[in-house]
């Protein structure tokens, strides 16, 4: 019975079980009819019978027919799918590689093997016959990912499966042509600016000014068609730049040669002019691109000029030149309205706080003192902010100084005071550094953002606070405290003076900072020098500040025993588990550039926070300031410093000594 209605002998149309469930239900009523037409009459169902007889006949060829159709048109559909499976892998612009398990190329398809040429490579280990292919490759073995690779001079897209050991590589160069074209073409703007044309065309006459600009302008229309860009003179000392990152890209490379080549030649003439260059790129919006531009060049101002700032507004910025030292800028013009402003501000607040950087030295903290009493010429409040318990002796013995001269000894007052002591209409004013993070409070920053006077001689850095209500950032000045000196002309004559003690501080900031003024020094320096002698500045005095202990001598008479000579550079190093002074660092530093042939001096000791500090110094050839700015620190060109964290002096060294052989800085 089984084998009787065994599905595999019926004919082919009935093995379909859907045809076969209508075809038996068409039967079942032809015999139901059948039946019913011969109950009915004879004849009738004769008749009926042949008539069933021929449709069923029909019924069959029909189905027949159908089935034929539809396994020809499967059939078909079947040698086309498989047909076209095989021409696309043959055919279409995607490589395939196949690898047996034994790591040999066991399959390429044709369009992969038109990129080995007559190459053969089946049956062989691809490390053999292409090495550089295989690396590719076995690179990215372990990624899930697609990745772009470039071989035999083409972009590919790559993906491995490492499981059914197969490599396919997708042509996508002309894509990454294209990407590639959309970055290089973005625009760029650049703000150019002379940095001392006005000073020095003073002393010219008129046609030496005009052959002056002619030469500079002739310069920077010769650079800038070099690096196909667009430049449009404004006015006697700026200039506009219009290029694509392109353009940019290829200035960076030749380091903005146009710097040196201007400077060099111009002091050939006794005519040292210098440009300051500020460069944006990468955005969409032209107005933000523009103020961006201005920003750079506000930047590149700030930190003393003759250098170039390219920067993003959401990326770090990249300096350039910054190789010589600020100009002194003879006119007071500037001191005499930042006096003014500083003392409208001053009278708007209810009371002012004045914040030096961490670790304060005599220049910070003299700086300080001078502008507490331009503030109390104001009639206004004023406190500085101090941690009495971190200072160096030198410090110390100021502030006792001070509290015999103070009747209310409030000068000073602690950063927890200052927090709770300050409103929403007071003024802080942050002295001789730039950076919100290395201040002495940064808390009292953030609540007084809004109200921030900053006074410094440093070179401006990458961070800086966000609108600041009044900026006094001289880089040419010995000191703050030169700066802070020449403010005091400016205000009332009829307040209290400058006092003894005051005044002795103030100096004793600019004989330090100027190393008793061989270093940094010009006219304006001798100027406030003067100023504060004449108002009872004590030397005798300064020279007891100056004075270290046996201690401080014997540890920074070690740390020069350690030194290494690499080239032009002396590096004394502590060690890694002893804790030195950062006075007594700087205080190395300043004493290894006595030697013969040392340019540049660092010392690299364990400070007291546990962290690494370097403390720079030079003669002004060579700027430590960038070298400083790469370790995340700062500065001037002759005088900067950084602190590291989680590393040790050994490992900091060697990250120093690596800089120092680089070619870029």
């Amino acid at each position: 019975m089984r084998r009787f209605f065994n599905v595999n002998k019926l004919p082919e149309f009935l093995q379909n079980s859907r045809i076969r469930i209508l075809f038996g239900f068409i039967a079942c009523l032809a015999v139901i009819g059948l039946v019913a037409a011969f109950f009915a009459q004879i004849i009738f169902g004769w008749v009926f019978l042949i008539i069933e007889i021929s449709v069923l006949i029909s019924i069959i060829q029909i189905l027949k027919q159908i089935s034929a159709d539809s396994t020809q048109y499967i059939s078909d559909l079947s040698f086309r799918i498989e047909r076209g499976e095989q021409e696309a892998l043959i055919q279409m612009p995607l490589g395939i590689i196949l690898f047996n398990d034994k790591g040999d190329v066991s399959w390429i398809n044709p369009y992969m093997q038109q990129f080995f040429a007559d190459q053969y490579i089946i049956g062989k280990q691809l490390e053999i016959t292409n090495p550089d292919l295989a690396e590719l490759i076995e690179a990215q073995r372990e990624s899930t990912n697609n990745v772009e690779i470039t071989w035999n001079g083409k972009r590919f897209s790559l993906y491995v499966q490492s499981n059914l050991r197969v490599v396919y590589m997708m042509d996508v160069t002309q894509y990454a042509e294209i990407e590639q074209r959309y970055y290089d073409e973005k625009l760029v703007f650049g703000m150019v600016s002379l940095d001392n044309y006005e000073e020095i065309a003073e002393r010219l006459n008129d046609s030496e000014t005009s052959a002056l600009r002619s030469y500079v302008t002739k310069e920077l229309t010769q650079w800038t068609e070099a690096h196909a860009m667009y430049m449009r003179r404004l006015n006697a000392t700026h200039y506009f730049i219009l290029g694509h990152a392109a353009g940019l890209l290829s200035a960076e490379n030749d380091k903005f040669s146009v710097l040196d080549k201007i400077r060099e030649t111009t002091s050939k003439q006794n005519l040292p002019v210098t440009l300051s260059v500020g460069i944006a790129y990468n955005g969409d919006n032209l107005a933000k691109l523009a103020q961006q531009a201005q920003a750079n060049l506000d930047l590149a101002l700030g930190r003393g000029g003759d250098q170039v700032v390219v920067k993003a507004s959401n990326a770090d910025a990249r300096f350039y030149g910054g190789k010589s030292n600020p100009m002194e800028k003879r006119t007071r013009v500037r001191a005499r309205m930042i006096s003014q402003a500083l003392s409208e501000l001053i009278m708007q607040a209810d009371q002012v706080f004045i914040m030096g950087h961490s670790n304060p030295d005599m220049d910070s903290v003299g700086a300080a003192l001078g502008l507490r009493r331009i503030v109390q010429m104001n009639n206004k409040p004023a406190s500085i902010i101090l941690d009495r318990t971190n200072v160096h002796s030198d410090l110390q013995m100021l502030l006792e100084q001070v509290e015999k001269t103070e009747v209310d000894n409030q000068a000073f007052i602690s950063y927890e005071e200052s927090l709770v002591n300050s409103s929403e209409d007071s003024l802080l004013i942050m002295v001789d550094h730039s950076k919100p993070t290395i201040s002495m409070e940064p808390q009292l920053y953030h609540k007084l953002s809004g109200r921030t006077v900053i006074i410094d001689h440093h070179r401006r850095g990458e961070e800086f606070p966000q609108n600041p209500m009044l900026v006094y950032i001289e880089p040419y000045a010995s000191s703050t405290a030169e700066l802070v000196t020449e403010l005091f002309e400016y205000q009332n004559k009829e307040q209290d003076p400058i006092n003894r003690i005051e005044a002795t501080a103030l100096l004793a900031g600019i004989q330090i900072d100027t190393k008793s003024f061989t270093l940094r020094t010009g006219t304006r320096t001798f100027d406030a020098a003067s100023y504060l002698r004449s108002a009872g500045a004590d030397a005798a005095l300064i020279q007891q500040f100056m004075k270290e202990n046996v201690n401080s001598y014997m540890a920074r008479n070690h740390l020069i025993e350690s030194v290494e000579i690499i080239d032009n550079a002396a590096i004394a190093i502590g060690e890694d588990d002893v804790v030195y002074d950062n006075v007594v660092a700087a205080q190395a530093a300043d004493s290894l550039l006595q030697m013969i042939g040392v340019e540049q001096s660092f010392t690299i000791t364990l400070r007291s926070d546990g962290k690494v500090g370097i403390s720079a110094r030079s003669t002004g050839q060579i700027n430590v300031q960038v070298v400083m700015e790469k370790m995340g620190g700062g500065g001037h060109l002759s005088n900067a410093a950084t602190q590291i964290e989680n590393r040790t002096v050994s490992e900091v060294r060697k990250q120093l000594i690596e800089l120092l052989k680089d070619e870029e800085i």
